[in-house]
């Protein structure tokens, strides 16, 4: 899937950019016809330990779909994002399969 990367204020090293594009490769096992994808990675100036936002945004044939969290550590927001795209995806499945 193509998949565009953008790190906010700061350089992200190619392991985690190959780590989110592993991650979000594994949900067009769910469903195929994902055309493609946004990732923005942050890092906030809060002083909480969870100072990590991922934001995904996968562009479906009629819809689009978004999922923002923060935790640690990249990965972890990452995991955590790409699991509620998962139930998203789901949804969306079942919604047009419903409609036909």
């Amino acid at each position: 899937m193509k998949l565009q990367m953008h790190s906010i204020h700061f350089d992200a090293d190619q392991k985690l950019l190959d780590f989110i594009q592993k991650k979000v490769d594994k949900l067009e096992t769910f469903y195929d016809r994902v055309v493609d994808g946004e990732v923005f990675l942050r890092v906030n100036n809060n002083s909480t330990i969870e100072n990590k936002t991922v934001e995904i945004k996968l562009n479906v044939p009629g819809s689009q779909l978004f999922a923002k969290e923060e935790a640690k550590s990249f990965e972890e927001a990452t995991d955590t994002a790409t699991e509620a795209l998962r139930r998203q995806i789901r949804k969306h499945k079942v919604k047009k399969t419903a409609a036909q």
